[in-house]
């Protein structure tokens, strides 16, 4: 099992860059399937991007080109570069981890796009 606490959230103004970080405690981390997840006010959580144990990545139309998911397997952690930041990013990002059988969610950390 493994246990996830998402770091690096806060308030930017359009066009900035913040960069998520997870941190995973527990054993065989370099086995997930990593990815951040969002959820603004009203509306279901959505996925941002994915990336698996073997380094392939997914992304959600909408941040393609402007994010970028990795990890660290060594340091049993994962981050998100989020790059060109636009209102409609203001979310709740959620750390997500992923094997045949089970799904494990962080906290959460707050990422509001603001002038």
């Amino acid at each position: 099992q493994v246990h996830l606490v998402e770091s690096g959230g806060g308030l930017v103004q359009p066009g900035g860059s913040l960069r998520l970080s997870c941190a995973a405690s527990g054993s065989s981390f370099r086995l997930y399937t990593m990815g951040w997840y969002r959820q603004a006010p009203g509306k279901q959580r959505e996925l941002v991007a994915t990336i698996t144990s073997g380094g392939s990545t997914n992304y959600a139309d909408s941040v393609k080109g402007r994010f970028t998911i990795s990890r660290d397997n060594a340091k049993k952690a994962e981050y998100l570069q989020m790059n060109n930041l636009k209102p409609e990013d203001t979310a709740v990002y959620f750390c997500n981890a992923k094997s045949p059988l089970s799904a494990t969610w962080g906290q959460g950390t707050q990422v509001t796009v603001s002038s």
